[in-house]
């Protein structure tokens, strides 16, 4: 019998035809060891992330708000919504949720090789376990995932915090992109909004940073920082030796003048990439980061062109080619002071990487 406290606050919910389970906290303590710290996977300002085993056997994840605010409390609600609404082999899955007195906890589906921004800058960046057919297949999975998102998803959502810690990856280092808290869904016929700013500094549209315009295109820019990130292993924002900020892309601008893509390339790659691949996925990143967001692709166009890399010559359905004003509009000597190198706490940073987890399995 359960007790009044670890009833779900909706439990009317049961009778509702939903895609996910509405947990118990009692099932969660459990399956967490009673939200131990040797099963903490994660934190971030939201709060904690937990590795647990349901008593059917499944791994799983399970977010826990830190404090119930209305800013959390709307997160909440907003990942819930939109995870119910969708189902993609490149998305994460949401298992279910609790939501009662002052817990919130949502639950997803365990993913055993830790987020994209463990391998590219944390704790396994130095096993190198991402090779370049990895991280072209990640990107290619990350960018399905978006493209539902924002093409078949009814009604269509806008992420709104692309980012490599947002980057999951599964026993086959298949991509999954999760943490829907600040997404928005897009009503019939509208093209942008005009909203707060939520997001990662590095990741965000110079239009969504600066006025707040947000729309698919600013989720196309994200993923085209991410697309460098992935080939580079270097960080979104990085402060140079005399206190100046430089992005990504502002790094990477006078490699592509020159056509010097192999500097680009993560040096613990040690050349193993094809060159044709690094030229062409340097170029849609370029296309994806246009300053001007009418310049830039659909993500249908990019699962399009990340798709047709290694073809041969001549077979390609569309030409990359670099946009003049991708070039022009950075200056490497330039410094962006609304930029931040401390980027933001995240879900997922650590997902996976507890020994007390590894003991137990």
């Amino acid at each position: 019998m359960q007790t009044e406290s670890s009833q779900p606050l909706n439990n009317s919910n049961k009778n509702r035809d939903y895609p996910w389970d509405i947990y118990t906290l009692k099932e969660l303590v459990h399956a967490t060891n009673n939200f131990h710290n040797d099963n903490k996977i994660g934190e971030g300002g939201f709060g904690s992330v937990y590795w647990g085993r349901t008593s059917k056997g499944f791994e799983i994840a399970v977010k826990r708000l830190k404090a119930m605010t209305a800013k959390a409390e709307m997160e909440f609600a907003v990942e819930v919504e939109v995870l119910g609404r969708v189902r993609h082999k490149n998305l994460l899955g949401l298992r279910g949720f609790y939501a009662g007195g002052d817990e919130r906890l949502i639950v997803y589906d365990y993913m055993p090789n830790h987020s994209l921004i463990t391998h590219l800058h944390g704790k396994l960046a130095a096993d190198c376990l991402l090779n370049w057919s990895r991280r072209i297949n990640i990107a290619i999975g990350a960018a399905e995932g978006i493209a539902y998102l924002h093409h078949e998803a009814n009604p269509h959502i806008i992420h709104r915090d692309i980012k490599a810690s947002n980057v999951l990856l599964d026993s086959e280092f298949q991509a999954k992109v999760a943490d829907f808290g600040f997404a928005k869904l897009v009503p019939e016929g509208v093209t942008h909004l005009t909203t707060r700013v939520k997001g990662t500094l590095g990741y965000l549209a110079p239009e969504y940073a600066m006025w707040g315009k947000v729309s698919e295109s600013c989720d196309v820019y994200s993923f085209g920082i991410l697309l460098l990130e992935i080939i580079s292993a270097r960080k979104p924002l990085e402060k140079l030796p005399t206190g100046v900020k430089r992005d990504i892309v502002q790094w990477a601008i006078p490699y592509v003048q020159k056509g010097d893509f192999d500097h680009i390339a993560d040096p613990r790659l040690k050349g193993s990439f094809d060159r044709e691949q690094l030229k062409e996925v340097i170029m849609i990143s370029m296309k994806c980061t246009d300053s001007n967001p009418e310049n830039r692709p659909s993500m249908l166009e990019v699962v399009d062109w990340l798709k047709g890399t290694g073809l041969p010559a001549g077979s390609r359905k569309k030409e990359i080619r670099i946009v003049k004003s991708a070039v022009d509009g950075y200056d490497d000597e330039d410094e962006d002071e609304a930029y931040d190198d401390e980027d933001d706490e995240t879900d997922f940073e650590e997902l996976g990487t507890v020994s007390a987890r590894t003991k137990r399995i």
